[in-house]
């Protein structure tokens, strides 16, 4: 039995809680928000984020940061990327030499252009820091539903640690060296799957849906390998497996938000409407920034950013991808 702390009461916190107690751990779930931890300690349940999704009487709830992360064998970093800096500069006093950190957002930071466990790594120096990723809709995950991820780490001892600690009959944990890999993707999936969802806003059709997740993974892929990531981690389950899963469901509040700027509404509105932090929103400039950088083509990360920062008609911006100048999938011919 390992001692965990969830930083983050959301629902993918909640979500991993759920799953780490029922593997027998001692779980203690933090927010940064007292009156949101009295009332989950009383109701047991987050309303908002995951209705109908009983919080077991052993999962200690807690705002005291130091109490939580003291003692902690393993700390789970779940709030939204947006405010992933600022979590890890609170806890990071009370985190002791070698003590887990474990990242669960996916994003990219605006301002610098840091993968999530970048700016947790620079912000706590001191933790082991590792990050856990793939299909993995919160929804789901708090219901116990067959899911399977992936966590990275910089050394092979720790994953197998960590994976041992998440590992369940309905968790399916794999490990990677990869960590840059793994955070791009999970980051990066989110700007496609508001395309996805804009070209469902439009009325468009499942062979729109192919092609944007097929070229959204290309594009991925294309920064990644530029970035210096292990180009078959895009193939796996924090590439190809969560771009589908982001794209394809109703979970995604991506997808949401990306129908709903489809059918007419601002960024804004969308956001509004959802609820919950888009993360691809926060994620698009920074995408873009980093296709800027490494000088690699990403088209469809280049029409989302005009379509939510320059007031482009998502159907122009369709029409442009597909006018592009005419392309080589893969290979070339011989003679």
């Amino acid at each position: 039995m390992a001692k965990v702390s969830v930083m983050g009461a959301g629902s993918w916190g909640l979500g991993l809680a759920i799953l780490l107690n029922n593997n027998g751990h001692d779980v203690k779930v933090w927010s940064v928000f007292p009156e949101e931890i009295k009332v989950l300690d009383k109701e047991r349940e987050n309303k908002k984020c995951l209705p109908g999704v009983h919080i077991p009487e052993k999962i200690e709830m807690t705002a005291d940061t130091e109490y939580a992360v003291k003692g902690a064998d393993v700390i789970v970093l779940a709030v939204a990327s947006p405010y992933t800096r600022s979590t890890a500069k609170l806890f990071a006093p009370f985190v002791k030499e070698g003590q887990y950190v474990v990242n669960v957002g996916k994003g990219i930071e605006e301002s610098t252009l840091m993968t999530l466990c970048q700016v947790v790594e620079e912000e706590i120096p001191a933790a082991t820091v590792a990050v856990l990723s793939g299909p993995s809709h919160a929804e789901e995950v708090g219901r116990l539903i067959p899911t399977t991820c992936v966590i990275g780490t910089h050394k092979r001892k720790d994953a197998e640690y960590l994976q041992n600690i998440f590992m369940s009959d309905v968790f399916r944990v794999y490990i990677s060296p990869d960590m840059l890999g793994i955070c791009i993707g999970g980051a990066l999936k989110n700007v496609i799957a508001l395309a996805a969802g804009i070209a469902d806003g439009l009325g468009y059709g499942d062979n729109t849906k192919a092609a944007l997740i097929t070229r959204g993974i290309a594009e991925i892929s294309r920064l990644g390998t530029a970035m210096g990531a292990n180009p078959s981690t895009f193939s796996g389950l924090s590439g190809i497996g969560d771009l589908i899963v982001t794209c394809a469901s109703m979970h995604s509040r991506n997808r949401r938000a990306g129908i709903l700027i489809g059918q007419g509404k601002t960024k804004d509105e969308a956001m509004e409407e959802v609820q919950m932090v888009v993360e691809g929103v926060f994620s698009a400039k920074a995408a873009f920034a980093l296709a800027q950088k490494y000088n690699v083509e990403m088209p469809i990360v280049e029409q989302v950013n005009k379509v939510l920062f320059e007031d482009k008609k998502p159907a122009e911006a369709v029409k442009e991808l597909m006018l592009r100048d005419k392309k080589m999938e893969t290979g070339e011919w011989s003679e």
